[in-house]
């Protein structure tokens, strides 16, 4: 119980410092679901949700350790440019974690950097205006970790309403049984499925 301990001590120093519990559960690597259990796991009776927490922080300390997953992910992209018969214009970093991730593809590949921010469920969230644009432009969408898909299918679908074309999805882990989100390929490093109700 000690790790459910910290996790619940985490959420409430998140949630003290103003995040809402989508924010909680980016900065977690968990579901939303599981952010309102830690939040009140004092009602009785109601169980944890059935999520796995991820950590990459012994990748993400060092940004040489960033840029060998980045080759790994640049050639993952050119395997889909490939298959695909298709190019890339643009590397589409999910805000936070997806960022540093996105940058470091972006310089392994040469192609530009854009950046999205989600803005919480129900919202639209942005497309950073001091990086590139991707109005007309074959985009790949990167993040760390997909869970639900939520935050994902809100950046391919904001991205389609600026005229981008979304080839492709890259995180390290999917917590889902998902392989495509919106119609769009969903490729990852590792796949963290529970296999237990």
């Amino acid at each position: 119980m000690k790790g459910i301990d910290t996790l619940v001590k985490k959420a409430l120093e998140l949630k003290e410092r103003g995040l809402n519990e989508h924010e909680i559960g980016r900065e977690l690597h968990v579901s939303d679901n599981t952010v309102v259990w830690l939040l009140t796991r004092s009602v009785k009776g109601e169980k944890l949700p059935v999520d796995v927490k991820i950590g990459w922080r012994s990748i993400g300390v060092f940004g040489n350790r960033i840029g060998y997953l980045a080759a790994i992910y640049s050639d993952i992209i050119g395997e889909e440019i490939k298959k695909n018969d298709t190019s890339v214009d643009a590397i589409v970093g999910i805000a936070i974690q997806g960022i540093p991730l996105a940058t470091c593809i972006s310089e392994e590949m040469g192609i530009e950097l854009a950046i999205y921010r989600p803005a919480g469920p129900e919202k639209d969230g942005t497309i950073s205006s001091n990086f590139a644009g991707v109005e007309g432009k074959k985009v790949v969408v990167i993040d760390d970790v997909t869970g639900t898909g939520a935050t994902m299918k809100a950046a391919i679908k904001h991205l389609r309403e600026l005229g981008a074309t979304p080839i492709l999805a890259l995180v390290i882990v999917n917590k889902s049984d998902k392989s495509d989100i919106d119609g769009v390929p969903l490729r990852s490093l590792i796949r963290a499925q529970p296999i237990s109700s």
